[in-house]
């Protein structure tokens, strides 16, 4: 006699290996977020694990761009041509805008379907089917949109909607610190400069006798000429001074 298995026990053990598979994800991408990787390479972790974890065709990841108040494409594991081309929505164009702009996530059985979805004909070619979007947002200031496709209908569970959720805040916060921390490194070389600068007048004025405002001007013309930066020309001076 053939026993058959009970369907309920097969649901609930499905139910766990997804859960199972879903920590995993969560971990792997938490432990990316909090190392010192750039941006580039954590964005890029996030896509391929979260297409893995989600059973995704496609996964992409947008970021907004405050210079333009654009969505631009940053990130997919995608290999296919057409979909890496360079493009970008405006807020509240499209799914992806709409997500943004309202906060709140969204998902489409059938994208083909869909009047407000953009980009059909890619679409079509690429074989994509269901749509789940999920805001990505950090302090109540929205960075960008995860997109998770699938190759077939599918209707996403509220556990794949609270991953993506939760994989979408946490890249988040790894591109709010890694701008903070890009913006600090910055003001500190910028203040590194400043301070060689100033040493290297120092020099000039005492060895060649210019005023504070003639040795900026040196190292200004100076560094026009040989097209070098002004720490450089500073660095050099210093030197020099030393030897």
């Amino acid at each position: 006699m053939t026993v058959r298995p009970d369907p309920h026990i097969f649901n609930f053990m499905t139910e766990i290996e997804a859960s199972e598979r879903h920590i995993e994800a969560l971990t792997r991408i938490s432990k990316a977020i909090t190392s010192e990787r750039y941006i580039e390479d954590v964005l890029r972790l996030v896509v391929t694990v979260t297409a893995e974890t989600m059973r995704s065709k496609i996964c992409a990841l947008w970021l907004l761009d405050d210079t333009d108040n654009a969505l631009k494409l940053r990130a997919t594991q995608s290999i296919s041509e057409n979909y890496l081309k360079e493009r970008s929505l405006k807020m509240g164009e499209g799914i992806v805008g709409q997500v943004a702009l309202t906060r709140n996530s969204r998902s489409v059985l059938n994208v083909l379907e869909e009047p407000d979805y953009k980009e059909k004909e890619l679409a079509k070619k690429e074989g994509l089917v269901s749509m789940l979007s999920v805001p990505m947002v950090v302090k109540d200031r929205v960075v960008g949109v995860i997109n998770c496709y699938t190759s077939d209908p599918h209707e996403f569970t509220e556990t794949e909607k609270n991953v993506l959720i939760t994989v979408a805040n946490e890249a988040a916060v790894a591109i709010e610190n890694t701008e903070l921390m890009v913006k600090t490194k910055v003001i500190q070389e910028e203040l590194e400069s400043r301070k060689l600068v100033e040493r290297a007048k120092d020099i000039l004025m005492t060895r060649r006798g210019l005023s504070g405002t003639d040795a900026y001007r040196w190292i200004q013309r100076r560094s026009m000429d040989v097209r070098k930066s002004m720490r450089e020309i500073s660095e050099a001076i210093i030197l020099t001074d030393e030897i």
